[in-house]
């Protein structure tokens, strides 16, 4: 059994024992430091004795109820930022949690390169030495694994400042602060993530229960055995993880995941169903209908190749984009050119949580900004050569570093060739000699691709 594992098993043993000694206890989320999601309402809950009377003051409103089954719950009226205010919780005893804010609070959750540190990044030093902003909250939820849904959450809210910054998600910390900028509100930052992760351990039972094809049921059925370790069991880590947060009011998510659902092609080819599904599954349990789901298509990965025959991460990536045409209030941020040759990890984080911030702008927050890159549309076949139509081409396309590169053209052999490539105005146009006939082409179709293609954006 993974050490962490173990470790979680105690310590959620022993929240259960102070738990039953202790007379009101909130949640590990309202505590010191904390930040409150703006502009909804806002449950409050924890534990106390059966019967027991809790009243919830915060700035003028006071909520009470009874607790019942040793559990109790309020709700806030939606509240707007302000200053710093403290939180009562009263009952047989009273609790007070200061230092709460109001403004902007996100979830960030996925595997490892969600997980990476700010820490491990490329310019670390002067990453960390910047990182003081007392209007910016950070949490990070411990490894927890669960065979069924628990509600115990360890865990607290940390000003962000160089101590605290440094070890948490980096990706986390440089999407906040893009939004604090951007919004010019508090901002607070729930990190749950843990390396080495499927999609499938964050998704509920009953979700992945649901599936009836057999395709996506044996998909689920056999994990990446490289990955056998603490987190490959489907829903334990949103039994452990995921649950506890709920119903905390929050306005979305930013996920980092994908590797370990992309060792095979059969894998990677039903990640949009597995990924659609997971997302579901948290929107259903939240109750709080589509709220925005943002998430990074996987980086290049290995050594660079532009052409291979076949490419489980470009299935995966390809599964990636669908999500985001099939699930309402989705957003990807493309890092293809942001990938480190050899490293799973690549230790460029800033463009990743730029990006994501840039999406929630558009998507969270309806700003007029332009978050996507060149997307296709449509293509028509002209002679020996092929005309790509896109969306999303902002004020025009354009190649970085040199001619257009990454192209690939299929005749009708159905292999693929590479291609030469040019800009047009807004289309671009390809081919191969290999395939005079043109059927398919293919854009950075590989693990670790050669890709240029932007818009001025």
């Amino acid at each position: 059994m993974p050490r962490w594992i173990v470790v979680c098993a105690i310590v959620g043993c022993c929240a259960l024992a102070s738990s039953a000694m202790a007379i009101v206890k909130p949640n590990a989320l309202f505590s010191d430091g904390m930040v409150l999601q703006q502009g909804k309402r806002i449950p409050v809950w924890g534990a106390a004795n059966d019967g027991e009377k809790i009243t919830v003051t915060f700035r003028d409103q006071k909520v009470s109820t009874t607790a019942k089954d040793g559990k109790w719950m309020v709700r806030l009226a939606p509240l707007k930022p302000g200053e710093p205010a403290d939180m009562t919780i009263a009952g047989e005893n009273t609790i007070v949690v200061k230092n709460v804010l109001v403004g902007e609070v996100w979830i960030c959750s996925g595997q490892s390169n969600m997980e990476y540190q700010l820490a491990g990044v490329s310019n670390a030093a002067d990453a960390i030495k910047a990182a003081g902003d007392d209007q910016m909250r950070l949490f990070t939820v411990p490894h927890c694994a669960s065979a069924t849904p628990t509600s115990d959450l360890g865990g607290s809210w940390q000003i962000c400042a160089p101590a605290s910054a440094t070890n948490f998600s980096a990706v986390g910390y440089y999407f906040g602060r893009e939004l604090r900028r951007a919004r010019k509100v508090p901002v607070g930052m729930i990190c749950t993530s843990v390396g080495g992760t499927i999609a499938e351990a964050w998704t509920s039972r009953p979700a992945l229960e649901s599936f009836t094809d057999p395709k996506l049921r044996a998909a689920i059925a056999t994990p990446n055995p490289d990955w056998a370790q603490g987190g490959n069991t489907p829903a334990c880590l949103y039994n452990g993880m995921v649950a506890p947060l709920q119903p905390f009011a929050f306005r979305g998510v930013i996920w980092y995941q994908g590797e370990s659902n992309a060792f095979g092609p059969e894998q990677s080819r039903v990640y949009t169903s597995i990924f659609g599904n997971m997302i579901k599954c948290w929107r259903d349990a939240w109750g709080e209908g589509d709220f925005p789901f943002l998430f990074v298509q996987l980086a290049p990965f290995g050594p660079i190749n532009p052409q291979p025959e076949e490419s489980a991460w470009a299935e995966l990536r390809e599964c990636q984009l669908k999500v985001t045409q099939t699930v309402p209030k989705t957003g990807m941020a493309v890092i293809t050119d942001k990938g480190g040759d050899g490293n799973i990890h690549p230790p460029d984080k800033e463009p990743v949580g730029a990006r994501l911030a840039l999406a929630a702008r558009a998507i969270a927050y309806g700003e007029k900004v332009v978050y996507r890159g060149p997307t296709y549309k449509s293509m028509v076949v002209d002679g020996d050569s092929v005309e790509i139509t896109f969306s999303n081409v902002g004020g025009g396309l354009e190649a970085k570093d040199g001619p257009l590169r990454g192209f690939t053209v299929a005749g009708k052999d159905g292999k693929f060739y590479k291609a030469t490539a040019e800009i047009k105005g807004d289309k671009v146009v390809v081919k191969a000699p290999e395939a005079p006939q043109p059927l398919a082409v293919r854009y950075g179709w590989a693990n670790y691709p050669d890709v240029n293609l932007f818009n001025k954006d």
